[in-house]
């Protein structure tokens, strides 16, 4: 989409020309020879056996100006695990992988645990934050990319789209977020068009202006798996352990730095990953838990800054985005009618109804339990209570990978 035009108050990085790959990947290797860029992919083992996995390390096999490419392994044996390290020895440059599963991995969480950090749910949000413990204990590090490894249409200048904004002496920017297109043969992305969307706008209209609502609103696909920062900003943010890792992630980003520094590039035309489910009876399963984790971490980021939120303002909330949801639902069947798209607007509308679900439920954890639960700590506040313990991350994740 050839669109140059500046909306809501962060930078909108479009792509207005077909820029060869060669050309960018051209430039990058002269910025990072002193701005080394690290690689983040978050993995479960079931991914190699996919069809996309297999794609992204054949398209990395041409990406040569990386300081390093870091698996964040899940979920895998250790017979899995050298699989897997066979399969990502093809690439070029220095490759490791941080096996979560492993003994050393383990006794290292206990440690954290012992030392009363919040651990105690695997998932990629524990994964991603503990291998960004591993990549910023490198002092050698600027920038860190990161996307997902269910990517079926993957291309490898997605990650020189993420990075460039960030090593670029001529910009100056700390956080760069992915976007792109959920379509094909119809459109996807439900939960950031029938909910997150709806939702940020219903506030917005219940509470007139407010800067936090507004950064939020203003990413393109602000739930996308994509992202790259600074080192520095890496070490002072924090993660959370539930689907609302995004939420949680956009929300640390403003408090660390300037809306001015951060910035929305489109990587990739059309995106094409795995889809999650939704469903009505399973509330705790697939997009229905997503949806009611995204607005949990919502309401804790709101009400952190001082917003007091009672029953008749989550009773007005809940009647504000059935509206504007249904607003979203006429918007998305006139676009797709215009594209010859299919649109199943009676699908659509039980959409509606299974997120309206989720909302309620989380307005119900919230008021019962507003602390919710905790985010991982920033990696600072762990350099400080245990000063080797990055120094002992990195060997461990040496001696697995010998």
């Amino acid at each position: 989409m050839v669109d140059f035009f500046q909306n809501g108050v962060i930078t909108t990085l479009q792509r207005l020309v077909d820029r060869p790959v060669e050309d960018l990947e051209e430039e990058l290797k002269g910025l990072t020879k002193t701005r080394h860029t690290v690689l983040l992919l978050p993995a479960l083992y079931s991914e190699f056996e996919g069809v996309a996995m297999t794609r992204i390390v054949e398209q990395l096999k041409g990406l040569r100006y990386l300081y390093r490419i870091v698996l964040s392994l899940d979920r895998a044996t250790e017979e899995e695990f050298k699989r897997v390290k066979e399969i990502m020895s093809v690439l070029p440059g220095e490759v490791r992988i941080v096996w979560h599963d492993g003994p050393r991995m383990r006794k290292l969480l206990k440690e954290l645990k012992k030392t009363d950090f919040n651990v105690d749910m695997p998932g990629k949000g524990r994964s991603v934050w503990m291998t960004l413990g591993y990549i910023t204990a490198d002092d050698h590090v600027f920038a860190i990319a990161l996307h997902d490894c269910d990517i079926v249409n993957y291309r490898r200048d997605i990650v020189s789209k993420l990075v460039y904004p960030i090593v670029h002496p001529g910009t100056d920017f700390e956080f760069s977020k992915g976007y792109y297109a959920r379509v094909t043969d119809k459109l996807y992305g439900r939960v950031t068009r029938l909910f997150y969307t709806p939702l940020i706008r219903s506030l917005k209209r219940i509470l007139g202006f407010n800067a936090f609502l507004e950064y939020l609103d203003s990413f393109r696909y602000p739930l996308s798996g994509e992202f790259a920062l600074n080192r520095s900003l890496a070490e002072k943010v924090r993660i959370s352990p539930t689907w609302g890792l995004e939420v949680s992630l956009l929300s640390d980003i403003y408090q660390n730095t300037s809306v001015n520094r951060t910035c929305q590039v489109e990587i990739i035309e059309t995106y094409e990953h795995k889809h999650q489910i939704l469903h009505k009876d399973k509330p705790d399963v697939g997009l229905t838990r997503m949806a009611t984790e995204i607005a949990e971490a919502l309401f804790k980021v709101l009400s952190q800054d001082g917003l007091v939120m009672g029953e008749g303002f989550f009773r007005t909330l809940v009647m504000t985005y059935i509206q504007e949801s249904t607003i979203a639902v006429e918007k998305y069947n006139a676009i797709s009618l215009l594209n010859g798209l299919a649109y199943d607007r009676h699908n659509e509308i039980q959409a509606v109804e299974i997120f309206t679900g989720s909302l309620k439920k989380a307005i119900k954890g919230f008021t019962e339990n507003p602390v919710g639960v905790p985010l991982m700590a920033a990696w600072v506040r762990i350099h400080a209570a245990i000063p080797d313990f990055t120094k002992r991350l990195q060997e461990a994740v040496e001696i697995d990978n010998q």
